[in-house]
């Protein structure tokens, strides 16, 4: 197995680090990780190249989580990659966290892993807990879900985080990848998951698999609008790079 490890980010030279010193930290470190620079404006790759960590750094231009993260995962596929995971650059990863997707590997070929709040930014464990809730709601109703109603599919939707996913490479080529969209246009992690279902029913929910994410929108935003967003884009700022 040819692990490979991707992180989009755009201007992420304050936080970064974080997600880079949890990657090194790993108790397998049989990976490699590669970052991929949207078009930040602020030494997001300058902060990387300096990490001890050895981090590759590519650039996609076109702004977009979707088209980052599919830059990264082809880029790591040329390279040799058989499998990939991804997480974002405002995200800690647990420190078995590798470990974990390579044993869940062996059962599935698309990795959901359970994704949780970090702890270190300021949001109150009360928010916290609204925010973990208001996931396993939506995980519960994306089933139902009409837009998740995918002809010929093998398995039921199964919510996957892009921030806290694992797919082999074969099963992202075949799928199609991420879209190569803007983060306010379309859930690319969504849509990746509605194209494999009709491939295989080779994918699952993995919550010993863990990645703690950032609240920064509910700092921003408020939790209310924070949920909005995330329910399909119903609240919609005018600035959704929050840093």
């Amino acid at each position: 197995m040819r692990l490979w490890v991707v992180v989009p980010a755009f201007d992420e030279a304050a936080g970064i680090t974080a997600t880079l010193d949890a990657l090194a930290a790993q108790t397998d470190r049989d990976f490699r990780v590669l970052v991929v620079d949207n078009a930040s404006t602020d030494g997001t790759a300058d902060v990387v190249r300096a990490h001890p960590l050895g981090a590759r750094v590519v650039v996609e231009p076109q702004r977009g989580t979707g088209a980052a993260a599919d830059t990264g995962m082809r880029h790591a596929i040329a390279a040799g990659a058989t499998h990939l995971a991804r997480t974002d650059a405002d995200c800690v990863p647990a420190p078995d966290w590798t470990a974990r997707i390579r044993a869940a590997f062996a059962d599935l070929d698309l990795v959901a892993g359970r994704l949780l709040p970090r702890t270190d930014e300021g949001v109150p464990a009360w928010q916290r807990g609204v925010l973990v809730a208001a996931v396993s709601v939506a995980a519960a109703f994306g089933r139902l879900r009409p837009g998740n109603r995918v002809p010929g599919a093998l398995g039921p939707y199964v919510m996957s985080a892009g921030c806290n996913m694992a797919i082999t490479a074969a099963l992202y080529e075949r799928a199609g990848g991420f879209p190569r969209t803007r983060i306010q246009d379309v859930h690319e992690d969504r849509a990746l998951v509605n194209a494999v279902r009709p491939l295989t029913a080779r994918y699952g929910a993995r919550r010993d698999v863990v990645v703690r994410g950032s609240s920064r929108r509910v700092r921003a935003w408020g939790l209310v609008r924070t949920l909005g967003w995330y329910a399909d884009h119903r609240y919609r700022p005018e600035h959704v790079d929050i840093r």
